[in-house]
């Protein structure tokens, strides 16, 4: 299966994770400033296209150029993958898994996250004020629970939990196809 892995990336981990995968389903790799510029016809000979981003305030970040292609490729394996700071396993990752795609969308994207870190060295001045405020708000909050206090805490200064292993998902994915 030909597969074409599309990215961005603010500090690192998308691109590391998106290199991960490039590697561990021999895919093409294209950063999505270049994809933006590619002609329709440059996408035609993949089977499978990724698009991964970041996990912002709801969102994943510029996945709007991905979500307005995909309704085009339809006939192909679509699948996203966001990065975000939290663990994989709260219930805030559900909940934002649940409700990043339309229910249409749903149909044909798959949608993956991966346990990836804070740089704020990397990170632009909106986004390190937006997590700094952040981390102070579940701080100062006043029925904070031990999870906000334990999440205050892990986002206050840089650090790194990416893995491998949460692409394992998304290539057994695409595998499938």
């Amino acid at each position: 299966m030909k597969t074409l892995i599309i990215y961005t990336s603010q500090t690192g981990f998308t691109e590391r994770y998106a290199k991960w995968l490039a590697d561990r389903v021999s895919g093409d790799l294209i950063n999505l400033k270049d994809a933006r510029k590619k002609r329709d016809d440059y996408f035609e000979d993949y089977d499978a296209i990724v698009y991964g981003g970041w996990a912002m305030a709801g969102s994943i970040v510029k996945s709007k150029w991905f979500l307005g292609k995909a309704s085009d490729w339809k006939n192909k394996r679509l699948a996203m993958f966001c990065v975000g700071a939290g663990p994989n396993d709260i219930p805030e990752v559900e909940e934002f898994l649940q409700n990043a795609l339309t229910k249409e969308q749903k149909n044909y994207i798959k949608l993956f996250y991966c346990q990836g870190g804070i740089n704020y060295d990397r990170m632009g001045a909106p986004s390190r004020m937006a997590m700094k405020m952040f981390a102070s708000s579940l701080k100062k909050k006043k029925d904070a629970t031990e999870q906000d206090r334990e999440m205050a805490e892990m986002i206050a200064s840089s650090y790194d939990v990416s893995d491998v292993k949460y692409i394992e998902p998304i290539a057994r994915f695409l595998a499938e196809g």
